[in-house]
Parts: structure tokens; sequence; C-alpha cells
């Protein structure tokens, strides 16, 4: 194994790995393969020649006293001080670890054929392990990656790192379509190992992605002077973002917003359109949920029960208001519910026609039969 030290730096460059952590896989799979191939009972060690650039495989015993019970216990791997006096000269002492190098060139075909094999498997078993600490790290967090598939079941695949994640359909936004070579971005939801390598699983509806875009086109919130507290979506469709200013001179809304809509705009686009409505974060209950009932306007509200097993608000709303606070399909208040966490319970309230409003009606009625009953008359 002649320059072995050069074999590993090169395979460490190709791999982009680091070469002590190819240099100690080799070593481990040297040992793994000398065990099988001259018995597991040996103690081995792997010496790197730095002057020649090889390893030696060795195997090491320990210098004990003439009685010593290991001896007779594990006669390989312990000798005595006599026994190796007489085989390495005087000034061997007790503690002392004699070598003897097992040459690799003794290996039959098969324990070589072996040791590549397990090499091979082990490497790659390697840059998966980093593979899997660095997505793993990247959970939760926005990647871009090119499309180079999508399956009968509608499921987007796309290379990241090399590794081949995966977009599943239930987590991509209603509606919108992709094509093989499309670049597209998408939030780490899940890792793991299976039985044929590293899995990751890709998402576009959690609210992780619009907190993400918006990192990306709002400086504020990518500096922290502007904090997204909380987000909830009805992904495609429409998503609610409540933000609070660290800084009394910057406006949350208008910043996030951006001129003419810009900003908000642009990560709409990136959503397939997705509406996206931003409001001023609360710490108080009742204006948080009046806010995020937007655009509607409430005359009251009031906290029933504020738990953590149990959050209800009661909204008192005018009833011409009412449509607008459940919106279409009831996507309105079921967003303000998910970003608030209360369960909201809208009460109706019908203006009732004043005295004047009701004498004045009657007049109107009165002017409109004394207009017809002219016009027969003429």
């Amino acid at each position: 194994m002649e320059k072995i030290v050069d074999i590993i730096e090169l395979i460490a460059c190709e791999k982009g790995l680091e070469p002590k952590l190819v240099a100690q896989v080799v070593k481990d799979t040297i040992i793994k393969v000398a065990k099988k191939q001259f018995g597991e009972e040996l103690n081995y060690i792997i010496e790197e020649d730095e002057k020649h650039r090889t390893f030696r495989l060795i195997h090491s015993v320990l210098v004990c006293a003439d009685d010593d019970e290991r001896i007779s216990a594990d006669p390989h791997n312990f000798i005595a001080l006599s026994k190796a006096k007489e085989a390495s000269g005087d000034d061997v002492s007790i503690n002392d670890e004699i070598h003897h190098e097992i040459s690799l060139e003794n290996m039959s075909r098969n324990a070589v054929n072996m040791l590549f094999a397990d090499l091979e498997y082990h490497i790659q078993r390697t840059i998966e392990n980093q593979l899997f600490v660095s997505f793993k790290e990247m959970l939760g967090k926005l990647v871009s990656g090119q499309v180079i598939a999508i399956d009968d079941q509608e499921n987007t695949f796309v290379e990241i790192q090399d590794i081949r994640a995966v977009l599943p359909l239930k987590n991509r936004i209603k509606g919108e379509k992709f094509k093989v070579n499309d670049t597209i971005s998408c939030i780490v939801k899940f890792v793991r190992f299976q039985k044929d390598g590293l899995y990751v699983e890709l998402s576009r509806t959690t609210p992780k992605m619009l907190e993400a875009l918006l990192e990306q086109e709002v400086p504020e919130i990518k500096d922290g002077e502007v904090i997204i507290q909380k987000c909830a979506r009805i992904p495609g469709d429409r998503a609610k973002v409540a933000l609070f200013s660290t800084s009394p001179r910057i406006d949350p809304i208008g910043s996030s917003v951006g001129t003419k809509g810009v900003r908000i705009n642009a990560v709409s686009r990136k959503l397939n359109g997705e509406n996206i409505d931003c409001i001023e974060y609360s710490e108080i209950p009742e204006i948080f949920i009046s806010k995020a009932l937007a655009p509607a306007q409430i005359i009251s509200v009031k906290i029933l029960s504020n738990t953590e097993e149990e959050k209800k608000a009661q909204v008192h709303i005018m009833s011409d208001q009412k449509s607008k606070a459940i919106g279409k399909n009831g996507v309105n208040i079921r967003l303000a519910c998910m970003l608030t966490g209360f369960e909201i319970e809208l009460v109706e309230i019908i203006k009732e026609k004043s005295q004047e409003d009701v004498e004045s009606n009657k007049e109107e009625q009165k002017v409109g039969i004394d207009a017809l009953e002219s016009l027969f008359k003429a």
C-alpha cells in the first residue's frame, strides 16, 4: 500500500472530506479486514510512516511481569518480561509494547477485495453522515436547487448539494407546476437515514417559507430591526404575518410592504400569487385579535379563556362587517385563529333603527305616494 497517504488526500479532495477523517476510515477498515484475515484476538494498530507516506499494520504485544495473569488469559497480546528480553534484548521493560509488522501483501485476494469494498462503503457512509449533519443544521431554512425529475405522483425531485431531495405533492402550493431544470426554493422540512441513503424532504407550504422569503426581501427583518412574531398561511391563497419593530423610528408594516407594495408583491410572486396581510403585533390579546380580523372593523373583544389548554375569545361585530371578518370560504377568520392561537366566536350586532330614521322613512314613503297620485291626476 505504497504512498497510501497520497491516495487518501486525493479521495478527500474528490469527496470534499477532511483528510484526517478519510485516514481514520482507512485505518478502521484495514483493522477490520485484518481481524477477519489473521484473527480477531490480535491487538492491531496502524502506524503512519510519514517519510514514505504509507501505513503499516502492527500487532502490538504488551510486556508484563512473568507472573502476570494476563499472559495466560491472552497470550497473543501479552508477553512475559523474560521472554521479551530473549526476543528483543535486555533493554525491554514492563509495560513496553513490542510491535510486529504484518505485511498487507500477505492478505488473500478475497481479503483485498473485501478491503476495497469496505473502504468504498465506509467512505460513502462518511459522506452521508457529513451531509446529514449539514442538512440537520439547515432544518427550517430556505434552500434552492434544480428540479431533476417529477414522478407519476407529482413528487418533485430537487438536487441540493449532490443530494436528491424530494418535494412531495402535499408540500407543494396548490396550482403551481414545475418542470425539469427549473430552479426552485424550498424549506428543509425533514432529514433521516433510510435503506437507500439520506432522505431529505422539502416543503413550500410551511409558514417558515414565507418568513424566509420576507427576510430575503426586507432588510429590516434580516437586520433584526423588524421581528416576525407569528405567521399563518393557507398556502397559495392567503397569509397573515404579525410584525413588530425593535426601533420606534421604523414602521414594521411600511418597511415590510415596501413602496407601492414592491417588497410584499415580490414575496407573493414567489408563492404562486399568495395574498399576504401584514399586521402589527400586540402583546394585548384583545388588540391582537382585533387587528388579526382586519379588514373587518371590530366593536369589542372579550377573552373568555386564556390558558395553555384553552384559548377562546368572543368578538362583537356589526352585521355589515361579519362577511369581512369571516372572509371568502372562511379564510380570514381561520387565519386569525391560527395567528392568534384563539378560538374566535363572532357575535353579530344588528343595528336598530332610531325613531328619527323611522319617521324619515315614513315621510319618504308619503312623498312617493303623493307624487304617484299627482301623476295619475294629471
